[in-house]
């Protein structure tokens, strides 16, 4: 009973030095990284109406991308500094000394981390997105610019039967400068219809304007125009946000919807379906990486050395961050299935760990 209560005790106090401990590193890397994109910034001032606050603006509104994806990092290093200093006081050797397990305390590790998964889910699904979405129109707008194209034809979207080209994507997801492409089922061009714009009428319409319709019948070829046309179509606004940002910035439900989207068209879905498996299960990496940062604390050296330990968890979360991409990459180049591609980083991080306890028990 002695045990439990000294261990309620010794979990809250815990609790209390990571959840310190990663705010401090948290915040360190956001000022660090936010401090290097306005200076990256400030070679486009001037651009249109782009000035010095647009850009303070864009560099605070990507914050939000950036938590998402340093959070497992900073809980790594946090965690690292709290068992680190609690080593060096030879509290996790007394408690070990009175019956505390390895077992009890990951137990306490992953209570205190549950926090840290539903706070990287949320920010990663209701908070970055939108933020990146806007930080990227705001920089548009400022700049009078439009999205830039896949090629210089402009970009090039499947819809089922159609074949839609777009020159320009305002940053209001409004379209200018629409091709059409419309065959039928035996791939026998039907139609080409060109708008001078096109703006979304939900739930699944675009209201066509200025539009010139020239449709080939048989061995006719009649020409037709319209003030304004509705043209229903699959693609929406949801799905032309993959322009703005980035799949590792999106939300799930658009990376679903835009998935869905290409495999209804026969498209390659790969790099979005690793996506967004790697969102539902990158909140569970701060699992992992307090699990990793638990073998350090077990290494009660008194001299310190704290600063080496955290410079080892620095290079485990740049490590972490890299493998992460390569991942990616390489599930995309190689066709390997999402789910692997996506869960084998954090499983092999994981592994580590665990043979890291391992080895630091059998001392």
């Amino acid at each position: 009973m002695a045990l439990t209560s000294g261990m309620r005790v010794f979990e809250r106090y815990l609790a209390r030095e990571i959840y310190a401990s990663t705010l401090l590193v948290l915040s360190g890397f956001l000022a660090l990284f936010a401090f290097f994109d306005l200076v990256n910034e400030l070679g486009d001032l001037g651009k249109g109406n782009y000035q010095l606050h647009h850009a303070i603006g864009f560099v605070l509104l990507t914050l939000p991308g950036y938590v998402y994806e340093l959070l497992p990092i900073a809980v790594l290093i946090g965690t690292l500094y709290a068992l680190t200093l609690l080593a060096r006081h030879s509290e996790i050797t007394v408690l070990r000394a009175s019956g505390l397990s390895t077992a009890t305390l990951v137990g306490a590790l992953l209570r205190i981390g549950a926090l840290f998964v539903v706070l990287t889910f949320v920010v990663g699904e209701f908070v970055a997105p939108p933020a990146e979405r806007a930080a990227q129109q705001l920089r548009l707008q400022a700049m009078s610019s439009v999205v830039g194209q896949q090629f210089r034809s402009g970009l090039w979207v499947k819809d089922e039967h159609a074949f839609v080209n777009v020159r320009e994507v305002l940053p209001d997801a409004s379209l200018r400068g629409v091709r059409i492409y419309q065959f039928t089922a035996n791939y026998r061009l039907a139609s080409i219809s060109e708008a001078e714009s096109a703006n979304f009428r939900p739930p699944n319409k675009w209201q066509l304007a200025n539009v010139a319709q020239t449709s080939f019948e048989d061995e006719r070829v009649r020409v037709d125009r319209h003030a304004e046309l509705l043209w229903e179509s699959a693609l929406s606004p949801d799905i032309l946000t993959v322009l703005l940002v980035d799949p590792g910035r999106m939300s799930l439900v658009n990376l679903y919807l835009y998935t869905r989207h290409l495999a209804e068209n026969r498209q390659k879905t790969q790099r979005y379906e690793i996506a967004m498996w790697k969102k539902l299960f990158y909140p569970v990496a701060a699992l992992v990486m307090m699990i990793l940062a638990l073998p350090f604390g077990y290494l009660h050296d008194r001299s310190g050395n704290i600063s080496f330990k955290v410079f080892s968890g620095v290079m485990l979360g740049v490590a972490f961050h890299m493998l992460n991409g390569l991942f990616s990459s390489l599930g995309v180049i190689y066709s390997w299935p999402p789910l692997y591609a996506a869960i084998t980083p954090s499983m092999l991080f994981l592994l580590a760990a665990a043979t890291m306890i391992f080895w630091v028990e059998r001392r």
